[in-house]
């Protein structure tokens, strides 16, 4: 167990009204980057972030070479620490932890500077070994993730070290900490080389040695393959800009193919540091550094034999959170888990987005094929079902525009930016008009898209009318089909029950379903 600090109350103003959940502070102290977390825990919403602050003192700077920390990244890194600090007094932390990882490990002034962190900031600062290290990061994972079931590894590439943790069915098989972080490759192979392309087939031959060792590859082969890290957040973002899209406020849940990782691998590598600096989706603070990453990544996905990656958007600050607030380790069994804690976060009426869910389900099996609908068009329509509501935390008159820019920048939800899309437009539809082309987010998405857009709203529509009351009155549906008239009957919960405002609630949301069906479409109770 890491042991968190109290921090003294030097802003009363700051702190959280009574009654409220404890303020946690959780800092990881990188060899590239310093990151703050401030969020509180609930063990039914979840991790609440209230703050993040992120400095890029790159401790590891030269650490190859001298073994030692910079003398100048150590004094940003107090600074960029001093500013953390007074980030979390004023948001009204109480605890705080922070961890130390490969750089502050291997340098022989590691020590050195925690004592400073501790005597001249008062942060209870702890260097972790590799164990550690990837046991928060999988933590994270695991949070966030459903990987009950697979085979899975887990990669977290630093600036200093890369963390590869492998699990099978959610338990962690074995766990391996390499010197191929950003900053060090760059360092060893990249900076000062006037042949990049040539470099870079260097640090791949040299990255494939340590990565050969890590894990029995032959029983790893095709695993679920996770980064975490700067070099995967930068990655995902990147791919997203260059397939065309808007680089969405959070990759989190974001794929990114093999193909992609190659391709930008080779493109980066004929534009010069500069150059990267302006490139779509790469923090400018990366340019340097982004192609060593890149490397590394490529040669894991093919030693693995993946044929893509999934970003994870977090890592070992939210795992050390975890820990400090007590959370029981768990995996997310139930895929649409994260989905709940956001309705929680937002203070949604469970009962009846699990009521739209359920009908809005049943209609998609009774008519989804009559709607050309596709299986996995199953899971958005269910993803929508739970989240339509959510903008009723800003205000009901317009709640389903909120739901839309709620869900478009909310940063733990497990959609890659097209599904992210998806899901909010079809809460964005499931009142008032339907799908318009005057609506510029509809109007950009692909013609397919556009027509999946209309056919699961228009179920949504109805299923959102069928509990008009919140009761959840409606139990099941009854559906007959003919050729110009699909009749839904609507049976009650209890025997007697009065649907008058159901049926009345589906009929007036009916007018998308009948155009998408080329049918009258008719609701009445049994």
């Amino acid at each position: 167990m890491i042991s968190a600090g109290i921090l003294p109350e030097s802003d009363p103003g700051g702190a959280p009204p009574p009654g409220t959940r404890e303020r946690l502070g959780a800092i990881d102290v990188g060899s590239n980057s310093v990151r703050l977390l401030v969020a509180e825990y609930d063990p039914v919403a979840g991790i609440s972030v209230i703050d993040e602050v992120k400095d890029q003192p790159r401790l590891a700077k030269g650490l190859a070479e001298t073994g030692r920390l910079d003398a100048a990244a150590v004094e940003r890194a107090l600074v960029a620490l001093g500013r953390m600090k007074t980030v979390c007094e004023r948001r009204g932390v109480r605890r705080v932890a922070a961890v130390a990882t490969a750089a502050t490990r291997e340098a022989t002034n590691g020590p050195e500077f925690v004592r400073r962190v501790r005597e001249e900031l008062g942060i209870p600062l702890t260097i972790i070994d590799e164990h550690t290290e990837a046991s928060l990061s999988w933590r994270s994972v695991a949070h966030h993730f459903q990987l009950d079931g697979a085979r899975a590894v887990v990669a977290d590439i630093g600036g200093g070290s890369l963390e590869l943790i492998g699990a099978v069915d959610g338990l962690v098989e074995s766990t391996a900490s390499l010197p191929l972080g950003a900053v060090r490759t760059t360092e060893t192979h990249i900076a000062g080389q006037r042949d990049v392309p040539k470099a870079i087939g260097a640090l791949r031959r040299h990255a494939r040695r340590h990565l050969r060792k890590a894990l029995p590859w032959r029983e790893w082969t095709a695993p679920v393959l996770i980064g975490s890290g700067g070099t995967f957040t930068n990655l995902g973002r990147m791919a997203v800009a260059r397939r065309g899209l808007p680089v969405p406020d959070s990759i989190h849940g974001t794929r990114v193919s093999t193909a992609e990782v190659e391709q930008l691998l080779e493109w980066l590598a004929t534009r010069t540091a500069e150059q990267r600096r302006h490139v779509l989706g790469l923090n400018a603070e990366r340019g340097d550094i982004i192609v060593a990453g890149l490397a590394v990544t490529a040669e894991l996905l093919d030693l693995a034999d993946a044929r893509e990656l999934t970003v994870s958007a977090f890592g070992l600050r939210e795992g050390l959170l975890l820990e400090m607030a007590g959370a029981t380790p768990q995996l997310p069994s139930d895929p649409l888990r994260l989905l709940r804690e956001f309705v929680e976060r937002c203070q949604g009426d469970r009962r009846h987005v699990e009521h739209v869910r359920h009908l809005a389900l049943q209609l998609f099996d009774e008519l989804g094929n009559l709607l050309d609908c596709e299986p996995g068009d199953r899971a958005l329509l269910e993803a929508a079902g739970l989240l339509h509501d959510v903008g009723q935390l800003v205000s009901y008159r317009r709640h389903h525009r909120h739901s839309f820019q709620l869900i478009m920048h909310a940063d733990r939800l497990p959609f890659g930016p097209r599904d992210r899309m998806l899901v909010a437009l079809l809460c964005r539809y499931h009142r008032k008009s339907g799908p318009r082309k005057k609506h510029e987010e509809f109007a950009a998405l692909p013609d397919e898209d556009q027509a999946l857009v209309r056919r699961l709203s228009a179920l949504l529509r109805v299923a959102d009318g069928l509990d008009r009351g919140h009761t959840g009155l409606v139990e099941s549906l009854r559906v007959h089909v003919n050729d110009d008239r699909v009749l839904l009957q609507a049976v009650p919960r209890t025997a007697g029950a009065d649907l008058s405002l159901e049926c009345w609630g589906a009929t007036r949301k009916s007018d998308v379903l009948e155009k998408e069906l080329d049918r009258s479409v008719v609701i009445e109770a049994v």
